[in-house]
């Protein structure tokens, strides 16, 4: 019949154990103990939990007994435990069985050593219960089963300790602190398996994040991300499965608490980038993925790059970047108060491409539309506001280019005639007109860019000119 045992039953050991409540001791002379008192001159322990009251209290006279038996107490704590505890009901052959009888055999034995001087050192023994904490996160288990298994090792030892104690005619005064002592010392070993487990998971969490990381770095990275068998080698460590397709996101400033959630979501990998934050974000195209990512960031800029294969995320990041560069950032993104702007890249490949030649747009704009150079600033306008409409039009006729400018067709048509004169058959070239849309539209991106600007001239005014009209 099994009950609740009145001495250890209490704190974290309480528990239902298979034997009765061991029998008070008889009491015996005085001569036979050994008090606190006694030992008060020894040198400070170097765990104040392990040494602090209860062993104090205990004769040595009881370490003297228990010694032989270190062997015999062990091994009923360890049936019980396989009886008691699912976890350790293993062959006590394998290496959880090897593990669990060591472990049993060292708690005795260090209990015993605290008997005998409650200061001896015992940075030995907290390293072994630590490494059992080690071992439950390494194997895929909780502390759940190692903490039970503590509460029944202190049980089955307390009530062990408190047999031999009487059967050695040591005083009934010494229970009480015994079992004080088995609740210090249980708690002790419980904490020390609970901080081996934690640093164990923090090790294996800090690995995981710089395996992520890597990988994240990889696939951004022109050269390496070509590299298959190293990128799969880091999708591997990370322990995030390669997918089909890629997109990379960009996020302006990216502190706040809903992106550092966002960078802590196991789906992506995050790359802090200074003040902004790269998502790598797989299958972005899977249902509700990009509304959700637009919530996040909602109040910042953000532009998601296209969808791509993973060995050319660093394409996605690219063009991401271009756009953003064309953008002006809200002043106000940390505050999340709605004013940033979610942009796709796929929507503006034609912006990203032309964005990333802009210098040479530049130039070329120059070249192409030099004509303009010599004429007024407002007339230089008009008539590149013109040249982009003629050049965009199907029949290139004057009442088609002025219901595109809203203007009046004669006043087009006196527009148009100067162009003629100021670029003669060029207009009706296709080379030329492929390259003066394309410095147009070029151009046009570059009004709010950092990039340098040529002088003062009339390529610089069709800039604002066809701005309204540019990707």
């Amino acid at each position: 019949m099994r009950r609740r045992n009145p001495v250890t039953g209490r704190g974290k050991l309480a528990g239902v154990q298979k034997d009765t409540a061991p029998t008070p001791t008889a009491a015996l002379p005085a001569a036979s103990t050994q008090t606190a008192a006694m030992r008060t001159a020894a040198m400070p322990a170097r765990d104040p939990v392990l040494a602090r009251g209860p062993w104090h209290e205990l004769p040595p006279a009881l370490a003297v007994v228990l010694r032989p038996r270190i062997d015999e107490i062990a091994a009923d704590m360890v049936d019980v435990i396989r009886e008691e505890v699912l976890t350790y009901r293993r062959p006590l052959d394998s290496a959880l069985g090897r593990d669990l009888t060591a472990a049993v055999r060292r708690a005795v034995g260090q209990f015993v050593e605290l008997t005998e001087d409650p200061h001896s050192p015992q940075d030995h023994h907290v390293h072994h219960f630590r490494r059992l904490g080690r071992l439950e996160f390494l194997n895929g288990r909780t502390t759940d089963s190692l903490q039970a298994a503590f509460r029944v090792g202190a049980r089955i030892g307390g009530r062990r300790y408190a047999e031999i104690a009487h059967s050695a005619a040591l005083p009934p005064e010494v229970v009480v602190p015994l079992h004080e002592a088995v609740l210090t010392h249980i708690d002790a070993l419980s904490n020390e398996s609970v901080k081996g487990f934690a640093a164990a998971r923090a090790a294996a969490e800090g690995g995981l994040e710089r395996s992520r990381r890597a990988l994240a770095e990889c696939l951004v990275d022109q050269r390496r991300a070509v590299r298959r068998e190293a990128v799969e080698a880091l999708a591997a460590q990370a322990g995030w499965p390669l997918p089909s397709a890629v997109a990379c996101l960009l996020v302006h400033r990216g502190a706040g608490g809903r992106l550092r959630a966002l960078g802590r979501d196991v789906r992506f990998l995050a790359l802090p980038r200074g003040a902004d934050l790269v998502l790598v974000v797989p299958d972005p195209e899977s249902e509700g993925l990009v509304e959700s990512l637009r919530a996040a960031v909602r109040g910042r800029t953000a532009v998601l790059g296209p969808t791509v294969p993973p060995r050319d995320a660093w394409v996605s990041l690219h063009c991401a970047r271009l756009v953003l560069a064309g953008r002006n950032p809200a002043m106000n993104q940390e505050t999340g108060d709605g004013s940033g702007e979610f942009v796709r890249a796929g929507d503006a490949l034609v912006e990203a491409h032309l964005r990333q030649g802009i210098h040479i747009g530049r130039l070329l704009g120059d070249r192409t539309l030099g004509a303009l150079r010599d004429l007024p600033a407002g007339r230089a306008a008009r008539l590149a506001e013109t040249l982009d409409a003629l050049l965009m039009s199907w029949g290139r006729t004057a009442p088609e280019v002025a219901r595109t400018l809203g203007i009046h067709p004669q006043t087009a048509r006196k527009r148009l005639r100067r162009l003629e004169e100021l670029f003669g058959a060029r207009l009706g070239d296709p080379a030329f007109r492929f390259e003066a849309l394309l410095a147009l539209r070029t151009l046009a991106l570059r009004e709010g860019s950092s990039a340098p600007g040529p002088s003062r001239d009339g390529a610089a005014v069709a800039n604002r000119a066809v701005r309204k009209r540019a990707v």
